[in-house]
């Protein structure tokens, strides 16, 4: 019996032997299996400024994995149904869908008062949040290590250092349980044939001041080297091909640039990711919150301030089939709905390197059947110059177009799954195409994946929405669920789809690039209205005047009249430029900025000036561009409505004048007995007239003075909101701000009625 062992025993102590040496060498990489999800992962824990991990993938060369993605949970004590839902929801649809990855892309909890007015961190949010995906990932039956949470700017109100005692996400967070403590966490997802790069990233505020003056995100110059260290990581190996997603909170149109100047759009670009994906926006503004981005080398594009479509016009350039050709350096940027109102999931698959996503709304319940197509993709969201280059240079076109292709994820057996395509040539959608789909045989149930041969060259057409497709599914219960009819098209060419207005203001519009120019438009178009009057009145010799410019009936001219009549008002008019010159080089306010400190900073047009709680060092001029909420709501819903409401006034008390003064002049004695009774017909005219002048007059009035305290009602709101969000007293911390521009406006309305 022993004899038969020793040579077992060898066996062993050989093993052990080998794998002490692997562990030597490999520092401390520890091997773990996903629990019911076929995915073997190595996790590296040398000391890095960012994460590294790797998931291999089991199941056979298919080449296909597909993510979970949740944003904007705000998970709040005043709305519990937001954490409920979460909890009775989330978990039973990832066991589901079984996915490589779960990534919350942020705001994870709320922060708010009830009112919704103060912005500061809540602990007892915070402890929900941890035992809600604690039970969110027992119930779904994965390993809590393959999510990812993110910091937004919600998770961030208040927080004046990473680490401090406000920083609740560094202890309750996923990220934070697991060591993930830099602002860059990257993981790989491996199959068999490629790699897929997942890298995270935290551009919240370094110092986190209180909203709404926190909205925008901030990337370091050092967080963009370190985002371009982890896009490249697979870079120098040759063999499997690596399809890049990056994913955080913010939108681009609301990231700010580095001190170099540099965005994290270069750095995508550079890498030529397939998608960036993030929240933030809520779908309040739309459902089409997508922007493609391609390279321009211009310097001076209107790119750098707004993109009017959500595809923009490709450059000309030459077509490159050779292998060594670079790729093209484009990317989708793919905002998703948020949890907080519309419960949304979004599922995003990578099928050989062509990714497509599906939001899942579950406002109307739970889904028992889920199905997303993977190939053909929609041609309204895919990869354009790669997928046509793919299509002009036909050795390079792969496999991959050979089938028809989608993952299927069902509480119940299927048992039927038909793809169909239909021609909107006639005009009406007709079908053309009708195919049962075979289900690929796995070893490792990770969903259902289902494929159709089809000849893909019969479908090329120079329009990108000429043919549509949609697949239908049908499980043993006799349920019925229908995919989303999407546009495709083999040739690589884009379905154009238009924003509308509100889409585009929070998509289209670079907004860090755009405040300061409107800011000093909006101050140098005040200046002028002020300035150039009072000097046309001083050294011009044309005076303008109600019967000028009703002789002349110019607008130019009625304008110069109506401004030359404000600068006739001097306490106004000088009062408001120096308002403005107060607003220029004077603190706006002074507040208090985080949760718990009771240090207070200033904020001026540039962004708040704050002290740290455990050092004297000053953060000069944080939040910028953020106070632009403040910034441009005050100068363009109070300050320019002032200055329009002050000179209409004055123009109303011109007109007045101008119109007695003319009705004086003609009551002259006249000796002529002759037209006495001509007279009498023509004063009883005047007088008819003069009533209807009243008339109108005192309804212009009325009108003005309701613009006036419409007006006087917003600056008190805004006011209202800035002494619940910074706990301050108007009178103590802003009284120039707070009382300038009412005083001013009741001025005017008081000069202007005794001067009558």
């Amino acid at each position: 019996m022993g004899k038969k062992q020793s040579p077992e025993f060898r066996e062993i102590v050989t093993v052990v032997l080998k794998l002490l040496c692997i562990l030597t060498t490999i520092s401390t990489s520890v091997s773990i299996q996903q629990e019911g999800g076929g995915a073997e992962e190595l996790i590296s824990s040398s000391p890095k400024k960012w994460e590294e991990r790797v998931i291999e993938v089991e199941g056979g060369l298919e080449s296909i994995i597909w993510i979970v993605q949740l944003s904007d949970l705000h998970f709040s004590v005043h709305h519990p149904e937001r954490a409920l839902d979460f909890k009775k929801i989330v978990g039973p649809a990832l066991k589901m869908i079984n996915p490589s990855l779960v990534l919350i892309t942020g705001d994870l909890t709320d922060g708010k008062s009830k009112d919704l007015l103060t912005m500061k961190q809540n602990e007892v949010e915070w402890i929900e949040y941890q035992n809600v995906m604690e039970d969110v990932a027992r119930r779904s039956g994965l390993d809590k290590r393959i999510f990812y949470d993110l910091r937004g700017n919600h998770d961030n109100f208040g927080v004046p250092e990473i680490g401090g005692s406000s920083d609740f996400f560094s202890k309750y967070s996923i990220n934070g349980q697991f060591g993930r403590k830099g602002n860059v966490n990257s993981v790989t997802v491996e199959t068999g044939d490629r790699k897929h790069l997942f890298v995270g990233l935290d551009s919240t505020m370094s110092t986190g001041v209180r909203g709404p003056t926190n909205l925008f995100g901030h990337p370091t110059d050092q967080l963009l080297a370190e985002i371009d260290s982890q896009l490249s990581q697979w870079d120098s190996q040759k063999g499997k091909p690596t399809t890049k997603i990056s994913f955080g909170h913010f939108p681009l149109s609301f990231s700010a640039l580095s001190q170099s100047q540099k965005s994290l759009k270069d750095v995508f670009l550079k890498h030529s990711i397939s998608a960036y994906l993030c929240g933030h926006l809520h779908t309040r503004f739309g459902k089409n919150l997508k922007r493609h981005h391609l390279s321009n080398e211009n310097f001076l594009s209107s790119l750098e301030f707004f993109q009017l479509n959500m595809h923009p016009k490709p450059s000309e350039s030459a077509k490159n089939c050779s292998s060594q050709a670079p790729p093209l350096k484009e990317f989708w940027e793919w905002e998703m709905g948020d949890w907080r109102k519309s419960r949304a999931m979004r599922i995003m698959a990578v099928d050989k390197g062509h990714v497509s996503y599906l939001d899942i709304d579950f406002k109307t319940g739970t889904k028992t059947t889920i199905v997303l197509p993977t190939f053909p993709l929609d041609s309204r969201f895919m990869l354009t110059s790669s997928f046509h280059q793919m299509y002009e240079c036909q050795h390079m076109v792969p496999l991959s177009f050979e089938t028809i292709r989608c993952i299927v994820f069902s509480i119940s057996p299927i048992m039927s799954v038909v793809a169909r395509i239909y021609d909107t040539r006639p005009g009406s959608p007709h079908l053309i195409m009708e195919t049962t789909m075979a289900k690929f045989v796995r070893d490792v149930s990770r969903g259902d994946i289902y494929a159709a041969a089809w000849n893909y060259k019969a479908f090329e057409d120079p329009s990108p929405d000429r043919f549509w497709l949609q697949i239908e599914v049908t499980d043993a219960m006799g349920r019925s669920t229908l995919s989303e009819l999407r546009p495709f098209s083999v040739n690589g060419l884009n379905a154009k789809i238009s924003w509308t207005w509100k889409e585009f203001f929070v998509m289209g519009c670079q907004w860090a690039a755009l405040y300061y120019p409107i800011f000093w438009s909006a101050i140098y178009l005040m200046l002028s209205i002020l300035v150039i009057p009072k000097i046309c009145l001083i050294f011009s010799k044309e005076q303008y005047s109600y019967k000028t410019s009703s002789c002349e009936k110019g607008l130019i001219t009625c304008i110069a009249w109506g401004l030359q009549d404000l600068c006739r008002i001097p306490v106004v008019c000088f009062g408001i430029l120096g308002y403005l010159i107060y607003l220029i080089s004077c603190p706006w306010l002074i507040g208090q900025v985080f949760t718990d400190s009771e240090n207070r900073g200033y904020m001026t047009y540039m962004g708040w000036v704050v002290k740290t709680v455990k050092d004297s060092e000053k953060h000069e001029y944080i939040g910028s561009p953020d106070i632009m909420v403040v910034v441009l709501s005050h100068l363009f819903s109070v300050v320019i409505p002032s200055i329009l409401v002050a000179g209409a006034l004055a123009t109303e008390r011109g007109i007045y004048k101008e119109h007695f003064l003319s009705l004086s002049r003609k009551k002259e004695d006249d000796d002529d007995s002759s037209q006495k009774n001509k007279r009498s017909v023509k004063y009883d005219n005047q007088g008819h007239g003069i009533s209807k002048f009243l008339f109108v007059e005192r309804l212009f009035r009325k009108i003005l003075l309701v613009a006036c305290l419409a007006i006087c009602w917003k600056h008190f709101m805004n006011c209202r909101v800035l002494i619940k969000a910074y706990e301050m007293n108007p009178l103590l911390h802003f009284p120039v701000y707070s009382l300038a521009i009412p005083l001013l406006l009741a001025y005017a309305v008081y000069k202007t009625r005794s001067i009558q």
